[in-house]
């Protein structure tokens, strides 16, 4: 069964310590590297916060809510 998984963060988590060079976290859940960020947080920038969205390979929708 497909759901939808809001993620409130659109940047993503950085752990300094105990590194040679920062790692980044994906936040948004759109990397191909997870758990590593690969720079796709970019595609939302211009999201509107209340809205909800699907990503594909093409692109992305608003999903209509109904609660």
């Amino acid at each position: 069964m497909a759901r939808i998984v809001r993620h409130e963060r659109n940047t993503p988590y950085e752990v300094a310590e105990g590194t040679e060079l920062p790692v980044y976290i994906c936040a948004c859940g759109l990397s191909k590297n997870k758990p590593f960020c690969d720079g796709s947080h970019k595609k939302t920038r211009d999201e509107n916060p209340a809205d909800v969205y699907v990503y594909d390979d093409i692109g992305r929708a608003r999903v209509k809510t109904e609660y």
